[in-house]
């Protein structure tokens, strides 16, 4: 019988603040931490390699921590690194145990077996999936709205290409949350907004969205926040009084928006 991949001294798969939160809004977070189970050391990468990109979204706990705290908001994060089991990937996707990230080959993500691979999704992936499944059950099953917003963090440059979008907002198919946030992102002086971009959201790679939030016909919105404008905890703090303005102005307006087509 194999060994369990998370040891009883380690965290659990996520953590999870507020879970009875007031606010119509639920957070996720799917690339939230860049640790990595004893059992597989550090997947032949170092904590130099782990620390960048390829490990984690930099500052997205902390504007979560601090979004979950102004808006009184469920928020659910990831306790692993996307390295171990990308947690916004369809299980036995190309993209949900990387072998290679980037330009970065990942050593101990070489050759994978089947059963390896579904100790990860068993043990990381489904108790972070089933969480978030409660929380969203939980709160409508007590008559409790409930608005999705997956909070990511996007690197100033790619592929050595430079990137000027501060904050993307990602949709597929429902816009109804995302176009009047755009309106209001736009409006902000000097901000540069990206509409699906630097990503877009797409039913084949954003697991938790679609799964969470699509299927259930719950308005939702993904955000990424470029991270050399959150590397610091007071600029955390600043992205998540701002969202916490921006987010609350926009379902307003989304529900005018449906209240009117009605």
């Amino acid at each position: 019988m194999a060994h369990a991949l998370l040891s009883p001294q380690e965290p659990p798969a996520f953590h999870i603040e507020r879970p009875n939160g007031s606010s119509s809004f639920v957070l996720t977070a799917d690339h939230a931490s860049n640790r990595v189970p004893a059992q597989l050391g550090d997947l032949g990468l170092g904590a130099a390699e782990l620390a960048r990109h390829i490990g984690w979204d930099i500052g997205i706990a902390r504007v979560g921590h601090h979004l979950s705290e102004a808006l009184d908001a469920c928020f659910v994060m990831q306790q692993y690194s996307r390295l171990v089991i990308d947690c916004n990937r369809p299980p036995g996707s190309p993209g949900s145990v990387l072998e290679v990230s980037e330009r970065t080959r990942i050593p101990g993500n070489q050759g994978v077996t089947e059963e390896a691979r579904k100790q990860r999704e068993d043990e990381v992936f489904w108790p972070y999936h089933n969480r978030i499944r409660e929380a969203v059950e939980d709160r409508l099953a007590r008559g409790q709205r409930c608005v999705m917003i997956a909070l990511h963090s996007f690197t100033p440059v790619y592929m050595d290409e430079r990137r000027s979008v501060e904050i993307g907002v990602l949709f597929e198919r429902d816009a109804r949350l995302a176009e009047p946030l755009l309106r209001l992102l736009r409006a902000e002086p000097e901000l540069n907004v990206g509409e699906n971009a630097p990503y877009a959201m797409s039913l084949t790679t954003d697991f938790t969205m679609t799964t969470h939030a699509l299927e259930r016909g719950l308005m939702h919105v993904e955000l990424e926040i470029r991270q050399d404008l959150i590397g610091e905890d007071a600029q955390c703090a600043a992205w998540a009084q701002r969202l916490a303005r921006w987010l609350p102005a926009a379902l307003e307006l989304a529900d005018k928006t449906d209240k009117a087509s009605t």
